[in-house]
């Protein structure tokens, strides 16, 4: 990154600065409702990088302790952002923080299913709370591990930002696959999303 970055905050003052945010573009108890506020439009200083991170499996960290709060987490969650550099950041009217993400930033824990078909409908739930409907604008997308094969399933969020489909709801979700054009895949929002090629079934 090219930006010098000002002195980064302590984890409190971000949390100070994130409830302000979340405040002032929703109103009410920040930790009690769920605001996504207009960080596209907010272009603050770079802060630094104060050791938040977000591992594979979703767990958030600060200098390498979990965070167990979840509120906290969900808010936290509301202004992140992912930039042109490919790096993540929380965002606020005054500040810029990194956040290491080791995969994605969220993790999709479960699924509702309405319909069948082509006109099957999917809607996903992230483990911060966010709620998603895969289609055109929430892709489906399969990414293969090129030494085991296996798939990883992922389904874009918002702004640039997807989750990660855990394995409980990946195998629910196999099994609604099905043939289409010579490929194994799911229907969702009036989208074919491949998986594989149907010769891999075999």
């Amino acid at each position: 990154m090219d930006e010098k970055p000002k002195t980064a905050n302590s984890l409190g003052d971000v949390i100070a600065a994130v409830n302000k945010a979340a405040t002032s573009a929703g109103g009410g108890d920040a930790q009690q409702i769920r605001q996504l506020p207009p960080v596209h439009l907010w272009e603050p200083d770079y802060c630094g990088d104060i050791g938040l991170k977000i591992a594979r499996d979703g767990q958030w960290s600060y200098a390498g302790s979990p965070i167990g709060r979840v509120k906290l987490v969900e808010l936290f969650s509301t202004i992140l952002r992912r930039d042109p550099d490919d790096e993540y950041y929380l965002v606020t009217p005054a500040e810029k923080i990194r956040v290491e993400v080791e995969d994605v930033p969220f993790i999709a824990v479960g699924m509702e299913v309405e319909g069948s078909g082509p006109s099957q409908k999917l809607t996903f739930r992230t483990n911060v709370g966010d709620i998603a409907m895969a289609d055109a604008e929430h892709p489906l997308r399969f990414e293969i591990d090129p030494q085991t094969q296996e798939p990883s399933p992922y389904i874009h969020i918002r702004a640039r930002l997807d989750a990660r489909i855990n394995r409980a709801v990946y195998y629910e979700l196999v099994e609604l696959g099905c043939e289409h054009e010579g490929y194994f895949g799911i229907w969702s929002g009036g989208v074919f999303a491949p998986i594989m090629s149907a010769e891999g079934l075999a």
